[in-house]
C-alpha cells in the first residue's frame, strides 16, 4: 500500500471514524483493513490511540460518582498463550501468559467505573480496589465473586466510608447427559454471602 495512503488513513477523521465504527461493530482488524483500505499496521496504532485517550478520558471524568450498587468481576483474556502452556520460547519474545481484566460496572447505568489489567491477585485487587472507591461520592453496595482476594482489600479500600459488601458464588453442579468439551458447566442457583455492612462491620 502507498505511503501517501496509509497517511491518509491515519490523518483523515472521516476514515479514523470508519475504523473505529468497524472495530465497535465487531469485525475484526482484517476484515476492518479490507473495508477501509488502511493497513493492518495503522489500524492497531489507531486502536492504541484510541485505548489511550478513552483510559485518560474516563481517569478524569468519572469522578465523584453518586452510583448506588456497584458489581465487580474478572475476565480471562491471555497474551500468546495460557499461562499453563507458556513455554520458554514463547516467553522470550515478551509478555505472554493470563491477563486479567478486573471492570467495575454499575449495575443500574451499566456504566463502567473503572477497569485493569493484571494477575489474579490480592495486589492487583487492591490497587483496582482503591481506584473503584476514589471515584465515589456516597454509599454503595459492592458486590464481587468469593474470590478471596478481594475480602482484605475491600475493607482497606472503604475504610471509613459506607459500604455494604456481599459477595455471590455460583455453584456448579455435573452435567446429567455427562461431561463434554466445550459445553459450561450447570449452574445451580447462585450463594450469596454478606460481608461487610455500615462502616466496614463485620456481619
Amino acid at each position: 500500500m502507498p505511503d501517501h495512503f496509509r497517511l491518509a488513513c491515519s490523518e483523515d477523521s472521516a476514515k479514523r471514524t470508519q475504523i473505529v465504527t468497524a472495530l465497535i461493530e465487531g469485525n475484526s482488524v482484517r476484515a476492518t483493513a479490507r473495508m477501509t483500505g488502511c493497513s493492518k499496521n495503522t489500524i492497531q496504532k489507531l486502536t492504541l490511540e484510541l485505548g489511550a485517550a478513552c483510559s485518560d478520558y474516563l481517569s478524569r471524568t468519572l469522578v465523584n460518582l453518586k452510583s448506588e450498587r456497584v458489581q465487580i468481576d474478572e475476565l480471562w483474556p491471555f497474551v500468546a498463550a495460557k499461562k499453563k502452556n507458556v513455554t520458554p520460547a514463547v516467553a522470550a519474545r515478551g509478555f505472554a501468559g493470563d491477563a486479567w481484566t478486573f471492570v467495575a460496572i454499575d449495575a443500574d447505568s451499566k456504566l463502567v467505573l473503572s477497569w485493569m489489567v493484571g494477575e489474579r491477585e490480592t495486589k492487583t485487587a487492591k490497587t483496582f480496589l482503591d481506584d473503584v472507591a476514589g471515584r465515589l461520592d456516597n454509599r454503595i453496595q459492592l458486590t464481587t465473586d468469593g474470590h478471596k482476594m478481594y475480602f482484605l482489600p475491600v475493607a482497606q479500600a472503604f475504610s471509613g466510608k459506607n459500604v455494604d459488601y456481599a459477595q455471590i458464588v455460583k455453584v456448579y453442579g455435573p452435567d446429567p447427559e455427562g461431561e463434554k468439551r466445550y459445553r459450561p458447566a450447570v449452574a445451580s442457583p447462585a450463594k450469596r454471602t454478606p460481608c461487610w455492612a455500615t462502616r466496614t462491620q463485620a456481619y
